[in-house]
């Protein structure tokens, strides 16, 4: 199986936290969307893409920490 190739931390790290947060006065949007989400209310079209536009980042950085951790565990089984 071919590596995932992903960007580095410096990359990542970032860009997750100025578009996972902004605006980030009076509210971060990653904040307000996931207590619409929380609270039921997000149904509108245009709140779901927003929502998945500020998330992508962490799941990116999300991968790539699992893929680390995949990578530094499975060196360490090989020794």
């Amino acid at each position: 199986m071919e590596k995932l190739k992903l960007p580095g931390y410096g990359v990542l790290i970032p860009v997750a936290v100025l578009l996972g947060f902004a605006p980030f006065v009076p509210e971060p949007h990653l904040v307000g969307k996931a207590r619409m989400l929380l609270s039921g209310t997000l149904v509108r079209p245009l709140d779901i893409f927003d929502l998945f536009w500020h998330a992508w980042p962490f799941a990116l950085l999300a991968c790539r920490v699992a893929v680390d951790i995949r990578d530094r565990g499975g060196a360490r089984g090989r020794s």
